[in-house]
């Protein structure tokens, strides 16, 4: 076989599968991270780097494929960025999530004794996402051809043009399509990254699951469109499904798909969905759990996990929007919600006001700059809620969060890694974790979500 320094094919055997998604093989003692391949499967894969410790490859041929290889569904799934497990088994994928939240637990955590139930699975293993931004990409400054899809795997300057993405609905799918001719045959200049000019950038959907509302919202270089009247017409006709249309502007060279003036060009500019009972006003910016169903599944089990109780003081932190803060505020005396994005704030305080709850307030700032000042202390919280981002609490936030001495402290993570971190050193302060339940929020991705509840020893 071939062999130039790091550039060889090798046969390797696939015994697990990584975090990030990644299959696992072993070469003369190292671990080898594949792209490609799964548990039991035989594969010839060229090695493209090697470290000290681990190499990276891709496969390039499957020899030997494992019985749970299954065809995938998209006719994007060999190249899309979005999807990395729809190949495997949708059994298996849960099997191996699990497997990674119980190494997390047992050799980050070092907590063998926590017991890691059953991963709660999907409900819907296909059109689950209730959000999904799609990038538009010229084909250069000279150029009138562009894109309008999702990115290729592993490329941030590379999209495809999409036509059958089974993430979100049907109805998000004919609407890219609509868009992109739209954009076409109005002569509308799609945005260069690499040289900041043109005009259309992103269009993001957003649907509900539970009450059949559908936002449309464009996302585009600085200045108006030249027929708003037009644009929304046509849009009302082809698609009534539709009940907002929003218009965000950002002329910032950082790649997102966010807006610094936002102009609401039919309907209410928003949302709502209703999740255990509540009901939630979704702007274009503001963030809400990307797959309704399954976080109103997740919501049950870390309640039922908590067992809030109605003399409880809550503590809501990295609270988002608020959602998590009203429906335990349905079952308990007061809550405080506390986040950093001021946007969320005003969007937590409206869903407040839309629910009816005068047992919530909410704090705009930093997490840990809160648990530091009288505020906090003074409450007297007996539960605290953490829903962090990725990476975790900063380490002082989680020794101010220690120091207040809950009743209880529920953990709610995207992050098993991190969560494995922050697990370790509340149980050295003096808690125990009696057990861990990881839930499925995004099929055919590596993505896990787990919840822990926290209680003094």
């Amino acid at each position: 076989m071939a062999d130039s320094g790091n550039d060889k094919t090798v046969r390797l055997e696939v015994t697990d599968l990584a975090f990030d998604g990644k299959a696992v093989a072993h070469l003369d003692g190292k671990v080898v991270f594949l792209n490609g391949g799964l548990p039991g499967e035989t594969v010839e894969a060229r090695i493209f780097q090697s470290k000290p410790r681990f190499s990276r490859g891709r496969v390039v041929r499957i020899i030997e494929k494992a019985p749970e290889r299954v065809e995938p569904r998209c006719p994007h799934f060999e190249y899309c960025g979005g999807c990395t497990w729809q190949d495997l088994d949708y059994d298996q994928q849960l099997r191996f999530k699990r497997k990674q939240v119980v190494d997390c637990i047992e050799r980050l955590a070092k907590l063998p004794h926590t017991e890691i139930s059953e991963i709660l699975p999907a409900p819907d293993q296909f059109f689950y996402r209730n959000k999904m931004e799609f990038s538009f990409h010229t084909g250069g400054p000279e150029s009138d051809d562009f894109t309008l899809g999702l990115h290729r795997r592993g490329r941030f300057d590379d999209i495809f043009d999409l036509h059958d993405c089974r993430l979100q609905s049907e109805l998000s799918n004919r609407l890219v399509t609509w868009m992109r001719d739209y954009v076409r045959r109005t002569g509308l200049p799609v945005y260069d990254v690499k040289q900041h000019t043109g005009f259309m950038r992103f269009l993001m959907i957003r649907q509900t699951a539970h009450t059949g509302q559908t936002m449309v919202n464009l996302v585009t270089n600085y200045g108006d469109f030249p027929d708003t009247e037009s644009l929304t017409a046509e849009i009302a006709e082809a698609f009534p499904e539709v009940t907002t249309v929003v218009h965000n502007q950002n002329g910032q060279k950082s790649n997102i798909a966010t807006g610094e003036i936002e102009k609401v060009l039919s309907g209410p500019g928003y949302i709502e969905e209703e999740l255990g009972g509540c009901r939630f006003r979704i702007r274009a910016n503001s963030f809400f759990q990307t797959n309704s169903l399954q976080a109103e599944n997740l919501y049950n089990a870390a309640f039922e996990m908590l067992a809030p109780e109605p003399s409880d003081r809550i503590l809501d932190l990295y609270c988002g929007t608020g959602a998590i803060g009203l429906l335990l505020a349905v079952r308990a005396e007061h809550v405080i919600g506390v986040e950093l994005v001021a946007d969320a704030i005003v969007s937590a305080r409206e869903n407040a006001a839309l629910n009816g709850r005068d047992n919530i307030d909410f704090y705009e700032g930093n997490v840990k700059d809160f648990l530091k000042a009288e505020t906090a202390a003074a409450a007297e919280h007996d539960v605290i809620v953490i829903d962090p981002p990725r990476a975790g609490l900063h380490p002082k936030a989680l020794k101010e969060v220690i120091a207040l001495k809950p009743r209880k402290l529920l953990y709610i993570s995207c992050n098993p890694a991190t969560f494995a971190r922050d697990a370790e050193r509340i149980v050295g302060a003096g808690y125990a974790l009696p057990s861990v339940r990881p839930v499925d929020m995004f099929p055919h991705t590596m993505h896990i979500e787990l919840i822990g509840c926290f209680e003094p020893t």
